[in-house]
């Protein structure tokens, strides 16, 4: 009896996991449907069917179409931070400090993530999106805005932090030209190109006002 009980997964186990695989199905149907149909012409309907599940399990899960829209983007905003924090993680074990060069790896990784996961990043820039989506994109950047001055090691003064938003809108820009790209070809020149400019803007640093 002990051996058996000890083999069999907790019920509590086993319902957790149940629930993970079905939020899991209904994200990755909406991928999917999103992608094809867009925000507003995607239909709950379509989502349930393609993930087999029903309606009453997205909204118990989710709560609707505009949270399972807001869920797939955190989920694409979280990986992207991911894959630069390691990349920026990983040059830094190997010795490098140089914050430009930092800037760069990480938008590297960025740029690759636009790639991989290019059509939620297509999805994200069409425009077409829940109330609220485009305010929450604002915030989001903003939020990366301040990673980047952090990692330039800028000053708090008004022009540096004109330089960090520059360089963040270079990459976001970037992005979106990458997730375009119809070969993985194209979209290697894309990322080198961005992050070619990125280094000639960061050549001199922050403008500085002459000195009277």
């Amino acid at each position: 009896m002990a051996s058996e009980l000890t083999s069999r997964p907790a019920s509590g186990a086993w319902q957790w996991g149940r629930t993970k695989q079905t939020q899991r199905a209904l994200l990755d149907a909406a991928r999917a449907v999103f992608a094809e149909q867009g925000f507003s012409g995607a239909s709950i309907a379509d989502v349930v069917e393609r993930a087999g599940s029903s309606v009453g399990s997205l909204y118990h899960h989710f709560g609707g179409k505009s949270e399972l829209f807001l869920a797939l983007w955190q989920e694409h905003q979280a990986a992207h931070e991911k894959a630069s924090s390691a990349a920026v993680a990983q040059a830094r074990r190997s010795g490098e400090a140089d914050p430009t060069a930092l800037f760069c790896v990480g938008a590297r990784a960025f740029l690759e993530g636009s790639w991989l996961r290019r059509d939620l990043a297509m999805l994200f820039v069409s425009g077409d999106g829940p109330p609220g989506f485009e305010l929450m994109k604002r915030r989001r950047e903003h939020e990366w805005i301040s990673q980047n001055d952090a990692l330039l090691r800028l000053a708090d003064t008004s022009l540096d932090r004109l330089y960090a938003a520059i360089l963040t809108s270079l990459i976001g820009e970037g992005a979106r030209e990458v997730a375009a790209c119809r070969t993985r070809r194209q979209a290697n020149a894309v990322i080198d190109a961005v992050i070619e400019y990125a280094r000639r803007a960061m050549a001199g640093g922050p403008w500085k006002p002459p000195t009277p």
